[in-house]
């Protein structure tokens, strides 16, 4: 079985099940396709530029970026304000309470006596905190978020290599499609011309009338075969404007140099170090150092300037007696003040933090491996892409010698009809010999192309492939 025919049921489950989403979900795009026939670059690109997981995975990277600015502001300093204005009672007793976020505090001596008269009192203040040292800390996050950046970078463009692939591997499916189609008509008109003709004899009873049976047979199954293959064609087309993003829209396609054969050795070979896929998994255990490298910062003590400048106001006297009206909504008492705080880093929190640096670890040598299994894996892929090429090259400098004989088989058969020297089925057989030696031979172009498609895949870039099929000259049988 070629790789072709391998492949042939994922990408008719994929295409489906994502002609299932776009069906339901129609997605806008940012305009129609051209009503003109698109090259498969146009394709490509199109595709690029209108599937919405490629836009998706462009926010994501628009957000990530938006992470970094986020975490060098933590360079700057914070500037705190407040002002509160309140009416309350004045009921304050000797005592501590245990820090809580719900009872009030009152500031002040104790009263004498208990009184339920309520008072007006206003605080407001600035609280200037810098953190001059930090001992890397919040360089480490910035460089954290940055990886958090690369890596949506690097998914961006595995998504790209992922979608380009997919609507190319579909633009070649309708291709092949279509040259079936084109092939079963040319049959088809075969068989109704020899089915006149056959007609004519049996009519003259130069030949039995079983044959103009027969001859009306094979011209009803050669039109079954061109009704399934146009509708095969028709699947195909909207399986590939799904892919684009353009899902509903009735796409022509442009063959162009891809009925021609590729040179051997068109596509110049590259490193699957530089594949998507292995540098979205270096950029993913990047990250993960990152990552450790802020915890590694996080058990250092952090040294903070503070400065502030405040009021205070009160509707109650120091001795206790209440002025009324509006007093206490103003700042009557100001203050200021300016220091050094160092916090000091939880001393139980050790073993956690022991605990989250062995589980990065842990993942970080884990990604490492996927690393490793990712590179097997290309290099496995690049070398089959590269035997299913030079397969199919081989086979496709056949496909027209197959062509030419069967063609001479088909006239001679008729010829020998015509005499009478040979049967119908003698006919019915060159004439089924010849249609699939057609289809063969325009399915060999096609299936050498998908097989050049699929190195360039293989090495993660599909631009050089590109390239090559736009400035290939046209041409085809």
């Amino acid at each position: 079985m070629s790789g072709r025919d391998r492949r042939a049921p994922e990408l008719l489950i994929a295409g489906l099940a994502l002609l299932w989403i776009m069906g339901g979900a129609q997605a806008a795009c940012a305009e129609s396709p051209p009503p003109k026939p698109l090259t498969l670059g146009e394709v490509v690109h199109y595709a690029l530029a209108n599937y919405p997981a490629v836009r998706a995975s462009l926010e994501h990277v628009t957000g990530a970026a938006a992470s970094v600015k986020l975490a060098r502001t933590n360079y700057l300093p914070r500037l705190d304000s407040l002002w509160q204005s309140n009416r309350a009672t004045d009921n304050n007793i000797t005592g501590l309470l245990l820090p809580q976020p719900f009872l009030p505090s009152i500031s002040g001596p104790v009263p004498l006596s208990t009184s339920y008269r309520g008072a007006w009192s206003s605080a407001g203040g600035l609280l200037l905190t810098w953190e001059p040292v930090d001992f890397g800390l919040r360089r480490a996050e910035v460089d954290a978020a940055k990886g958090t950046v690369n890596q949506a970078n690097s998914a961006v463009v595995l998504t790209q290599l992922q979608v380009a692939a997919a609507v190319a591997e579909a633009f070649f499916t309708l291709m092949t499609n279509e040259q079936t189609q084109k092939a079963t008509l040319a049959n088809l008109d075969r068989w109704q011309v020899f089915a006149k003709a056959v007609h004519v004899l049996v009519d003259h009873e130069l030949r039995p009338g079983a044959d103009a049976s027969r001859a009306d047979a094979e011209v009803a199954a050669a039109r079954i075969l061109e009704v399934q293959a146009r509708g095969e064609v028709e699947s195909a087309r909207a399986v590939l404007a799904a892919l684009m993003g353009a899902a509903g829209n009735r796409l022509a396609i442009d063959a162009g140099a891809l009925l021609t054969l590729p040179a051997e050795g068109a596509l110049a070979p590259a490193e699957v170090s530089s594949h998507p896929q292995a540098l979205l998994e270096q950029a993913t255990i990047r990250q993960l150092r990152a990552q450790e490298h802020v915890l590694d910062r996080t058990d250092y003590p952090r040294f903070f300037f503070q400065s502030s400048v405040y009021g205070r106001g009160s509707g109650i006297g120091p001795d206790g007696s209440f002025a009324g009206g509006l007093n206490g909504l103003g700042l009557e008492r100001g203050n200021w003040a300016a220091g050094v705080t160092i916090l000091f880093p939880d001393l139980f929190d050790y073993a956690a933090l022991r605990a989250r640096k062995q589980a990065l670890a842990a993942s970080e040598r884990e990604e490492a491996a996927r690393y490793d299994q990712t590179i097997q894996d290309l290099t496995g892929r690049l070398g089959q892409a590269r035997i299913l090429f030079q397969t199919a090259l081989q086979v496709a400098k056949n496909t027209p010698v197959e062509l030419q004989a069967a063609r001479a088989t088909e006239t001679q058969s008729r010829a020998r009809y015509q005499a009478g020297l040979a049967t119908i089925v003698e006919v019915a057989e060159a004439e089924s010999l010849l249609a699939q030696a057609e289809i063969g031979d325009a399915v060999a172009r096609v299936n050498a192309w998908r097989a050049l498609l699929g190195i360039a895949e293989a090495q993660g870039n599909l631009e050089p492939f590109l390239q090559i099929v736009a400035t290939a000259p046209a041409g085809g049988p």
